[in-house]
């Protein structure tokens, strides 16, 4: 049977990285657990051997070989443990005399008494096989002489099959607790990379789906956790995306509409002004080149909006600043509504400063930007309505406030005017980019713009920019 495990992406680092390791580990820890454990079950095995025999060592009290011989046998006689333990008494020739066991004693191999012959403590241990393939564990200990020419010494042998079978089912139990971590940590592990690698992949087939322009795509995620977050803003994401999807078509179809509106008067009034070439109408002529003309600037200014607008957005928006005064800014700004207002039947109150604000700035761009509050708060304001413009100075800096009793700016409409292509009311004319425009030339000169407005009621909108000097006129 063949087990082939299929791993890529996370699933495959999950594997290499962490899985193999911690097996690794596992099987090390095993490893050295059987280790110490065998070490531990054979030397308590040694020692308790050495223990049960060690009231052996009294046979070197013995004063004559005979005695030696007589005192063995009663001992052997005596021992309680001869069924967990062999003792052996051997003589100084190295003949074993007497065995607990009760057999004659037979003459082995004993790798054990000639190591304890050759060591300084008098001791040796071996472990190894018997003569009849039994694993057993043997030591010697050599009996103390005290000058009565016995020169003997005690030998103990115990098997190791009780030893290693407790071993055995030790070591099964260790290895199965470590096959059991193995698996539960392979399980686990699993379990975890999936609950990774599956919302990924929604949330990568959902990206693919945004980026096919399927803005209505939603991540559901439960729990809260990075996964969750990041799902949280690839919806934002997708829900700013439909806006500025529809914003962005809003703006086309007004910028269609400001260009189909000038050109079909341009178009209108050139078709009539040719077909009264013959007639020699000239008052007609006339009137219609001049609308020619104003729709013909009306076009290019709106051009230049564009044009401005993609200037500031890739940056290369540029001021040509020099010391100016904004009075006589806002003065040219006002002029170029003065008639407008009377023909939509708007009272433009303003009164013209008597004194110079001079600033640091950019007059055409200055100028561009009163233009386009003016120009708003002139469409936003229904005939018999008003507008207020002055000026005020305040901690260094010439506060300009241009208000309108127009229709004003619902609350919730109120902080995106300024964003590029918005517009609260749909039904004017404008291309939604010029507050955003007015806001980033402002930002240019270290100023501010503040807008305030209360639906049914008319906006304020409060430009502030820091002057260099006030000089008054005498």
């Amino acid at each position: 049977m063949e087990l082939e495990i299929k791993v890529k992406g996370i699933t495959k680092r999950w594997f290499y990285s962490i899985f193999l390791i911690m097996l690794g580990v596992v099987a090390a820890i095993v490893a050295v657990s059987l280790l110490l454990i065998r070490a531990y079950y054979y030397n308590a095995a040694r020692s308790k051997a050495a223990e049960l025999t060690k009231s052996f060592t009294m046979l070197s009290s013995a004063t004559t070989p005979e005695g030696y011989y007589s005192l063995s046998r009663d001992y052997a006689e005596q021992f309680e443990h001869k069924d967990k333990i062999e003792v052996q008494i051997i003589d100084k020739n190295g003949l074993v005399i007497v065995t607990t066991s009760g057999f004659d004693p037979i003459q082995t191999h004993m790798p054990d008494y000639v190591l304890a012959k050759s060591s300084a403590s008098g001791e040796g241990s071996w472990q190894g096989k018997s003569t009849t393939g039994e694993k057993i564990m043997a030591g010697t200990t050599l009996l103390a002489d005290y000058g009565n020419g016995i020169g003997g010494a005690v030998r103990w042998v115990v098997s190791l099959r009780p030893v290693d079978r407790q071993i055995f089912f030790l070591s099964i139990a260790i290895i199965s607790v470590g096959i059991i971590i193995i698996v539960f940590a392979l399980i686990s592990g699993l379990y975890f990379v999936r609950s990774i690698v599956r919302p990924i992949s929604e949330v990568s087939n959902s990206a693919r789906k945004i980026a096919m322009g399927d803005f209505n795509t939603t991540l559901q995620v439960k729990g809260k956790n990075e996964i969750s977050e990041l799902c949280d803003t690839i919806n934002y994401m997708a829900s700013e995306l439909k806006k500025a999807e529809e914003i962005k078509n809003d703006f086309i179809s007004s910028v269609s509409h400001e260009l189909r509106t000038p050109l079909t008067a341009i178009r209108g009034w050139g078709e009539t002004a040719k077909m009264t070439l013959d007639e020699t109408d000239d008052e007609l002529v006339h009137k219609g080149l001049d609308v020619i003309l104003g729709e013909t600037e009306r076009l290019s200014g709106l051009v230049e909006e564009l044009l401005d607008f993609s200037r500031m957005q890739t940056g290369r928006l540029t001021l040509q600043q020099q010391n100016i005064d904004l009075c006589r800014i806002l003065n040219d700004a006002v002029s170029m509504y003065v008639e407008l207002a009377k023909q939509q039947k708007l009272e433009l109150i303003y009164a013209e400063p008597r004194v110079e604000h001079i600033i640091y700035g950019d007059p055409n761009r200055l100028k561009q930007v009163f233009i386009n509050i003016i120009d708003n708060a002139v469409k936003y304001t229904e005939a018999g309505g008003q507008i207020l413009i002055e000026h005020t100075l305040e901690e260094g800096c010439v506060i300009i406030k241009i208000t309108d009793t127009g229709v004003g700016i619902p609350e919730a409409d109120i902080d995106h005017v300024k964003e590029k292509f918005y517009k609260a009311n749909k039904t004017v004319r404008g291309s939604g980019i010029g507050l955003a425009m007015a806001d980033e030339i402002i930002k240019q000169h270290n100023g501010l713009l503040f807008i305030e407005s209360t639906e049914g009621v008319g906006t304020t909108v409060s430009v502030a920019l820091p002057i260099i000097e006030d000089i008054s006129e005498e």
